[in-house]
């Protein structure tokens, strides 16, 4: 893709697959429909799954490949409006207060409206994403929106829907052209309907053996081949038990990057052991992987490995 045309959005699926492509991002067909429908609609897209599964480096490729600004918001419980959105420059407007009574000025309408002007409004991630220019709108990327309260969420119904922000003291903030949304979701709790229905819907499930296999190629070159795939079938196996929390698509490029590191060529039970905490985050899993359940899983996985082989 020529430079001057990296911000221009693909017109394919196909040309989505390849775009992510282009940044080690490899994209399933439903992922890439989706993508593409959303840059195609102009509409929000709403990506759920658990953690790792690579929900937000969907936000951090489009950014980087389209060479448009990445504006991230990072929900958490408790954000609010002055913290996501806007607020005054206080200390400001008060300097300005003082300097215009000191100079006689008595023109009140006048002063709200200079203090209350645009150079006074400092922009948060939402006001951010709503001012990008034309031809160039950034990636706005709305991370963990689970994380906040049904309030904030109520909010951000005008922002996704109408692409716009009201400003009481301002007035109505609306985008020329509207920012690449990507809202993310670890379901810890359920979003409302009314938000999902403003957006584009793809869940983001773990990959299967073959499309992770190719991912560790991609991103950790390095890792050899029989490493590689006893790591894709040990991770595989793994996420079949019932563990506090299964390993991710980045723990698993974590494992075999650490196992690349320490020039490890083949997986045995001192090095899992030694290195589970790559992998698992929790120390009831670790605990449990650690001992004998983890050299029964790595016993299956060389049996059957060896049998593919064979």
């Amino acid at each position: 893709m020529a430079e001057t045309d990296r911000t221009q959005v693909p017109r394919s699926i196909d040309g989505v697959i390849d775009l992510l492509a282009s940044e080690d991002y490899l994209a399933g067909r439903s992922l890439a429909t989706v993508i593409f429908l959303a840059l195609t609609m102009k509409r929000p897209l709403f990506l759920e799954g658990e953690a790792g599964v690579g929900k937000t480096e969907v936000a951090k490729v489009l950014a980087k490949a389209l060479d448009r600004p990445l504006i991230r918001l990072q929900c958490y419980e408790g954000l609010d409006i002055s913290s996501a959105v806007y607020e005054w420059n206080y200390p400001a407007q008060m300097l300005e207060i003082r300097l215009a009574e000191a100079a006689g000025q008595s023109d009140r309408d006048r002063l709200q409206r200079d203090i209350f002007s645009e150079r006074f409004l400092i922009r948060r991630p939402v006001l951010e994403a709503l001012c990008g220019q034309p031809g160039r709108a950034p990636v706005f990327l709305i991370d963990e929106l689970d994380r906040t309260d049904e309030a904030f969420e109520a909010f951000l119904l005008e922002v996704l829907s109408d692409f716009q922000v009201s400003v009481p003291e301002f007035g109505t903030i609306k985008a020329e052209e509207p920012p690449i949304v990507i809202v993310t979701s670890n379901r810890t709790r359920e979003v409302h309907d009314a938000l999902r229905r403003r957006c584009l819907y793809h869940w983001v499930d773990y990959p299967a053996a073959a499309e992770e296999l190719s991912i560790i190629r991609r991103k950790v070159p390095g890792c050899g081949d029989q490493l590689s795939r006893q790591i894709v079938a040990y991770v595989q196996k793994l996420r079949t038990i019932d563990l506090f929390k299964n390993p991710g698509i980045a723990e698993t490029l974590d494992w075999a990057t650490a196992l690349t590191e320490l020039d490890r060529l083949a997986l045995d039970p001192e090095t899992i052991s030694g290195t589970l905490g790559t992998l698992l985050k929790y120390q009831e899993d670790i605990a449990r992987i650690g001992g004998g359940e983890g050299q029964k899983l790595l016993s299956e996985v060389k049996a059957e490995l060896l049998s593919v082989a064979g």
